[in-house]
C-alpha cells in the first residue's frame, strides 16, 4: 500500500469529520428527539419544536462551514 501524502490525509480526515457531522444531525433531527420537543411550550412566542429544528439546522450549517474552512486553509 502506498503512503498517503499529507494533503490526502487531510482530505480523508475532512471527509470523516463531515460524515460524522451528517450522522450526528441525522440523529438530532430524527423522531425520538423531535418528539421530546413536540409539546405546547413556546419560547418568545415560537413553538419549541420549530425553535429546536431551526437551531439544529443553523448549528449544522455553521459547523460544516467551520470544518470545511478550517481544513481547507
Amino acid at each position: 500500500m502506498l503512503p498517503m501524502s499529507p494533503q490526502e490525509q487531510a482530505e480523508q480526515r475532512r471527509g470523516q469529520r463531515l460524515l460524522f457531522v451528517s450522522l450526528l444531525f441525522g440523529v438530532l433531527l430524527n423522531f425520538p428527539l423531535l418528539a421530546v420537543f413536540n409539546h405546547d411550550g413556546r419560547v418568545g412566542g415560537v413553538p419549541v419544536l420549530y425553535l429546536y429544528v431551526l437551531l439544529a439546522w443553523l448549528t449544522l450549517v455553521i459547523l460544516t462551514a467551520w470544518l470545511v474552512r478550517r481544513e481547507g486553509s
